[in-house]
């Protein structure tokens, strides 16, 4: 399984987030597969060790794929989580109180931003659904 986290804003104003999985509940010759997502682009990005932005919305609902990488993930009310290499942030919280994060390794954050289409279903899993 794919590890991904959401991140959400709340009925609070607050970005919250839960950790989960892509779901991959199908394949052939041995592999796991999702179905396929719709996506309106993809670009990259590259922000140098020891970078850090701070309280933001995400600017439209996307998937945030770390190639490298550890970052400290804040949201207002005070949680943390981390990023790793192979890890997937969905990003969905484009209003409210926002969220910062700052990288905690020596790697440069290499990223790939995937903006997903208007409406799109992410077979996105918590582990509390699991």
């Amino acid at each position: 399984m794919i590890r991904c986290i959401r991140l959400w804003t709340g009925d609070d104003n607050n970005s919250h987030f839960e950790e989960g999985v892509i779901d991959l509940p199908k394949g052939e010759r041995g592999d796991i597969l999702s179905g396929k997502v719709g996506v309106a682009s993809i670009s990259f990005r590259e922000t140098r060790a020891g970078g850090a932005f701070e309280w933001h919305d995400a600017p439209v609902r996307q998937l945030v794929i770390t190639l490298s990488g550890t970052l400290d993930f804040q949201t207002r009310r005070g949680e943390h989580f981390l990023l790793h290499p192979g890890d997937i942030l969905l990003a969905e919280d484009t209003a409210g109180t926002g969220h910062s994060w700052k990288l905690v390794d020596d790697n440069p954050w290499r990223r790939a931003y995937v903006i997903l289409a208007q409406g799109v279903e992410v077979p996105f899993v918590a582990n509390s659904h699991r």
